[in-house]
């Protein structure tokens, strides 16, 4: 499977600004041929990615599922790219599930003690606004921006807004049980960003090494949160313990500066993942 590849997207269903469909035009006419459809902890955005797509774009379905790594010294969150896993395997869809139930609950706490100080937010506004999918911080970012008291969802984000006043902590599926789930459910787990401390600590090498003996498949090199040291030692990881290198934007619309195709996966990268997965195919227009 050849020509341009970003296998890692986001839409409205969780913390993107373009909905599944505008999400497929716009790929199409960044010059993509396969996109990756990746939203946190959710599929809600499957279907209508499928009916959207433009004739020559194909899409790859997954997900991001948020995971945790519980070390000796202290847990560290990360994320796990889930790609082309059968959306109805009762184990996985039932964490899936969990998980997008915490998330909410979590974000409606968020919403309350934002408007115990006085701010005016309305949480059904909210969750309308996310059309069924996981709702997160974004979401509550954008009324906050939407409601004139922050200019940008960066900014929403600073330590006296979500990153740290009024940020409640989430429900994270345990790593290896992660793992567990994408492969019961015939999917492939690439770890995202992996070495992107600029979003907080990262895990060990080592953990990388016991993730792949338990069945990871791929590691994310080359994304705008990894300086070319970071993604040159991706690379060394993935050679030494014959991972699956890709690459992507994590395109979030107008939530991020990240443009679609800014990092790319090679083709036979992908044919790998592909030729690895049985739960659903990659679906062409």
């Amino acid at each position: 499977m050849g020509g341009v590849i970003d296998l890692h997207t986001h839409s409205t269903a969780s913390d993107g600004t373009d909905t599944p469909a505008e999400l497929m035009r716009h790929a199409a006419a960044a010059g993509l041929d396969v996109v990756g459809l990746t939203d946190h902890d959710t599929t809600a955005g499957w279907a209508p990615a499928v009916e959207a797509l433009p004739p020559g774009l194909t899409l790859i379905r997954g997900a991001e599922v948020s995971c945790r790594w519980f070390g000796p010294d202290r847990s560290v969150g990360l994320h796990m790219l889930a790609y082309l896993f059968d959306p109805v395997q009762p184990a996985f869809a039932a964490e899936l599930a969990r998980v997008k139930q915490a998330r909410e609950s979590r974000a409606e706490r968020m919403v309350t003690l934002l408007r115990e100080d006085g701010v005016d937010i309305d949480w059904e506004e909210i969750r309308a606004f996310a059309a069924g999918g996981t709702v997160g911080r974004p979401h509550i970012a954008q009324a906050l921006v939407r409601a004139g008291l922050v200019s940008t969802v960066s900014e929403a984000f600073a330590s006296q807004w979500l990153g740290a006043r009024y940020r409640v902590p989430k429900e994270d599926v345990e790593v290896f049980t992660a793992l567990k789930l994408i492969r019961g459910a015939g999917g492939v787990p690439v770890f995202a960003h992996p070495l992107a401390a600029r979003r907080g600590p990262i895990v060990p090498d080592e953990l990388i090494a016991e993730l792949a003996a338990a069945g990871l498949f791929g590691i994310e090199a080359d994304h705008e949160d990894h300086t070319p040291a970071e993604r040159a030692h991706v690379r060394e990881l993935a050679a030494d313990l014959d991972l699956v290198v890709t690459g992507s934007s994590d395109y979030h619309g107008a939530n991020k500066v990240v443009r679609l195709s800014a990092n790319t996966t090679a083709p036979e990268a992908l044919d790998r993942i592909v030729d690895a997965a049985s739960g659903v195919e990659p679906v062409k227009a």
